[in-house]
C-alpha cells in the first residue's frame, strides 16, 4: 500500500516475524494528517495472525472530533455551492482511483479483518460501483417545476443538503458501507465526519487518502479514529450540541436505538441500518441442491458476520431430511483458513477477538435454550480442529461452523441474532406456518424463499415483513443500485444505495416565485369555477 498512502505515510520499526509493514496512521482533519490531541493510540491487529500488527492509530479525543466537525462546517458553504456535476466528477475520480489500486486494497482489507480475498474483491468493487453510479447522479439531482393555481406565478422544488453528517460504520464491510453513506452525502452537497471502525483503521485511512487524491476539497470528508464509546459517542453527543445535522449508523440494534433517541429529541435526521435474524424458507417444490448452496453461503460466508447472514433456516417437513443430509455434507467439509495463504477457503478468521468473544456468548444462549447441536465446537485450536481447517489455528481467531436443530419459536435463539458462523434450523408444517415463522422474529432486514411454485413466491414476497427478499436466492447480496435496509428492529426505514438514498441526505426546498407584482393568496384568490346548473334530460339514454 506504500504508493497509495505515500503522502505523509510513516512506517514504524517492527519485529513483525512476517516482515509486513506497520503504519503510523493519522486522523485526516481539514485535509491535514493529525495525531490525537493527547497522544494516545491503539493498534490494528490481523485477526488471522495475531502477531501481525498493521499499525498504530490515534485514539481520538472529544477535541479531535470537534476539530473535525469545525472543519466540516467551514467547508460546507463552499461544497454546497459547488455545482453538482462537478461534485460528481470528483466522485468519478474516486472510483477510478479505487480501480487503479483495487488489488492492493483487497489484500489490505483481507489482512486487516480476515475476510477472504474473493469477498474483499467484491466489496471493493461495490465501492467502485457506488462511485460510478453517483458520478452521474450529479447531473440528475432533479427538482421539479410545478404548475401554480394562480396566474403569473411559478413554483419550483430543489434538493438541498442537510449539513454536516456524522458517519459511523461497522468493520464487517469497511469499504462498501462507508462509500454507501458518504458518496450520496457529498453528491448532495453535505460534508462528513467519518469515525472509522476500530478494527479496520488502516483500510479507512487508505480509502480517505484516495478520496482526497481525487480532488476533494479539504474539510469535506474528515476521518477520525477511535472506539465507538469514544470518538463515535462524541459524534453522537455533537447532535445534542447542535453541531451535527445528520447521523448515519450501521451496527447493533441496541446502539441504533440510543442514537435514534438522541436524533429524535433534536429533530435531526438519522439513517439506522441495524441487525437481522434473516429467515430462509425451503419449500417442497424447490430445487434442493440450489437451496442448499444458498443456505450454506448465507449461513457461513464471511464467517456469518453479515447483517444479512442466514439466521433461521425454515424447512418444510416434507423435504427436511433430504435437505439436511445434503446441507450437512457441505458443512462438515467446510474449508476454513487465511485466504492470503490458503486457497479455496469458504471463510477466514473472525473480525477480531471481540467478535469472537461475543459469538461464543451467543452460542451459550443457543445451548441454554435447549436447541440440539449437530455440528460445531466453538473456537478452533490445535486440540480442536475440523478436518478441513488449513494453517495454524493458534495464529488467529477462527471458529467452527455450527448447526443447531429442533429450534422452536419459543426459544430466545429463534429471535436473537448470533453474529458468527451458526445456523438455527426450524421445521415448518406448511407454507402458512413457514411464513408465520419467517415474520416472527423482531427483525426485518433480509429474507429468502426457495420454491418453484409461483403462487408461493408471490405470497411470500407480499406477506414477508422485511426490507429485502430473495426468491430462489440467498439472504445475502445486494447490488449497488438497489435500496438496502430493513424494517422492525433492523432499521428506521431509511435506505442505503441507489437513487432512494438521496432522500436520506437532502431535503426538499419549495420556492414560490411571484411574477405578477402583487400579493396573490393561494386557496383564497383562486377564481371559482361555477357548475353549469342546466337541466339535462337523461331519459333518452334508457
Amino acid at each position: 500500500m506504500a504508493h497509495v498512502l505515500e503522502t505523509g505515510l510513516e512506517f514504524m520499526d517492527s519485529n513483525n516475524p512476517h516482515n509486513l509493514p506497520m503504519v503510523r496512521g493519522y486522523n485526516i482533519i481539514n485535509g491535514k494528517l493529525t495525531n490525537s490531541s493527547d497522544g494516545n493510540t491503539f493498534k490494528s491487529i490481523n485477526p488471522a495472525n495475531l502477531t501481525d500488527n498493521l499499525g498504530e492509530f490515534p485514539l481520538s479525543t472529544r477535541n479531535d472530533v470537534h476539530d473535525a466537525i469545525d472543519a466540516a462546517r467551514t467547508a460546507l458553504t463552499g461544497w454546497a455551492a459547488t455545482p453538482a456535476p462537478t461534485r460528481g466528477q470528483i466522485i468519478g475520480n474516486m472510483g477510478r482511483l479505487l480501480m487503479e489500486h483495487k488489488e492492493e486494497l483487497v489484500r489490505l482489507q483481507a489482512r486487516e479483518i480476515g475476510k477472504t480475498l474473493k469477498e474483499c474483491g467484491g466489496e471493493i468493487q461495490e465501492a467502485i460501483d457506488t462511485c460510478l453510479f453517483f458520478q452521474s447522479e450529479g447531473r440528475r439531482l432533479y427538482g421539479q417545476t410545478v404548475n401554480s393555481e394562480l396566474p403569473d406565478k411559478e413554483l419550483f422544488t430543489y434538493r438541498r443538503p442537510l449539513g454536516v453528517c456524522g458517519i459511523i460504520n461497522a468493520c464487517n464491510f469497511p469499504s462498501a458501507v462507508p462509500f454507501w453513506k458518504m458518496i450520496p452525502a457529498i453528491i448532495c452537497g453535505n460534508t462528513c465526519v467519518w469515525k472509522s471502525p476500530q478494527d479496520s483503521p488502516l483500510l479507512s485511512f487508505a480509502l480517505a487518502r484516495i478520496m482526497h487524491q481525487s480532488g476533494l476539497p479539504d474539510g469535506v470528508i474528515n476521518l477520525v479514529h477511535g472506539k465507538g464509546s469514544g470518538a463515535g459517542q462524541y459524534i453522537v453527543d455533537a447532535v445534542d450540541e447542535g453541531l451535527i445535522n445528520k447521523i448515519s449508523f450501521t451496527g447493533s440494534t441496541a446502539v441504533g436505538k440510543a442514537i435514534g433517541e438522541v436524533c429524535g429529541r433534536n429533530l435531526v435526521s438519522c439513517s439506522l441500518e441495524l441487525g437481522g435474524k434473516n429467515p430462509l424458507v425451503v419449500m417442497p417444490s424447490a430445487n434442493i441442491d440450489n437451496a442448499v448452496e444458498g443456505a450454506y453461503w448465507g449461513g457461513f460466508g464471511t464467517a456469518g458476520q453479515r447483517c444479512t447472514s442466514l439466521g433461521n433456516l425454515i424447512l418444510h417437513e416434507d423435504i427436511y431430511d433430504e435437505f439436511m443430509d445434503k446441507f450437512m455434507a457441505k458443512v462438515e467439509t467446510t474449508r476454513i483458513g487465511d485466504s492470503l495463504h490458503q486457497n479455496d477457503v469458504l471463510y477466514g478468521a473472525m473480525l477480531s477477538e471481540k467478535y469472537a468473544i461475543d459469538f461464543l456468548k451467543g452460542l451459550q444462549m443457543v445451548d441454554s435454550d435447549g436447541a440440539r447441536k449437530i455440528w460445531g465446537n466453538g473456537r478452533i485450536s490445535k486440540e480442536n480442529t475440523p478436518d478441513n481447517f488449513l494453517g495454524n489455528p493458534s495464529e488467529g481467531v477462527y471458529m467452527w461452523p455450527h448447526v443447531y436443530v429442533d429450534v422452536t419459536e419459543e426459544m430466545e435463539c429463534f429471535h436473537e441474532e448470533v453474529f458468527g458462523p451458526v445456523v438455527t434450523v426450524v421445521k415448518a408444517k406448511d407454507f402458512d406456518h413457514a411464513l408465520h415463522l419467517a415474520n416472527a422474529s423482531p427483525y426485518g432486514l433480509s429474507s429468502a424463499i426457495y420454491t418453484n411454485d409461483r403462487l408461493e413466491a408471490y405470497r411470500f414476497k407480499t406477506g414477508i415483513k422485511a426490507g429485502m427478499t430473495g426468491i430462489n436466492n440467498s439472504t445475502t447480496g445486494a447490488e449497488a443500485h438497489l435500496p438496502f435496509g430493513g424494517v422492525k428492529g433492523s432499521g428506521n426505514g431509511t435506505r442505503e444505495s441507489g437513487i432512494w438514498v438521496i432522500e436520506a441526505y437532502s431535503y426538499w426546498h419549495a420556492v414560490n416565485d411571484e411574477l405578477s407584482g402583487k400579493l396573490q393568496l393561494a386557496q383564497m384568490d383562486v377564481d371559482e369555477i361555477e357548475i353549469d346548473e342546466a337541466e339535462v334530460d337523461w331519459s333518452c339514454l334508457t
